[in-house]
């Protein structure tokens, strides 16, 4: 598939098929992930996948609240994200620059995970709301930080068209 193609089919999917998806598939998804660059390489990234059907409702409850993300309880996958340590050159650099490189390293980890998953048909929705501290309890991950959730299946609904700002309101050359 196109590149272009490929970004225009990538969509939020928060309506999942009840099949199961093969774990040759979400390793791929994985691999994708692994090889997206990072500051210094520090690559400051675990991916903890979820299939087991009791952790998996623990997992949905958790990534509920004030009426988010009810569709998870439909995701045959959820995967935490988990925040690690960076290299010692990344570390400087954060403090140095006042930047957490870390989290836009695991932003471009995760949608290379999403662009794979994409690719071989499947569906992802990144979740950002859930209860953190439960996640981390049932995961047995400690106090290291989950930014993120993400389910992952077949999708049970279209593609959607997008609705996204015309490209003069969000890019200017030479200025702002």
């Amino acid at each position: 598939m196109e590149f272009s193609e490929l970004i225009k089919i990538r969509q939020s999917d928060r309506k999942y098929e009840t099949r199961p998806v093969d774990k040759e598939l979400v390793m791929k998804c994985i691999e994708a992930a692994r090889l997206a660059p990072s500051a210094c390489n520090s690559q400051p990234w675990k991916f903890v996948v979820v299939d087991d059907p009791v952790l998996l409702k623990e997992m949905a409850d958790a990534a509920q609240g004030m009426g988010m993300n009810k569709f998870s309880h439909e995701a045959p996958v959820i995967v935490a994200v988990v925040l690690e340590k960076m290299n010692l050159s990344a570390s400087i650099g954060s403090v140095i620059k006042d930047k957490e490189y870390s989290l836009l390293d695991v932003g471009i980890a995760v949608e290379h995970f999403c662009l794979q998953a994409a690719d071989l048909g499947l569906g992802t929705c990144i979740m950002g709301w859930f209860n953190e501290k439960k996640v981390r309890k049932m995961l047995s991950i400690g106090r290291k930080r989950v930014p993120l959730l993400l389910t992952l299946g077949y999708p049970a609904s279209e593609t959607r068209n997008k609705i996204r700002k015309p490209v003069e309101e969000m890019c200017s050359w030479n200025k702002y």
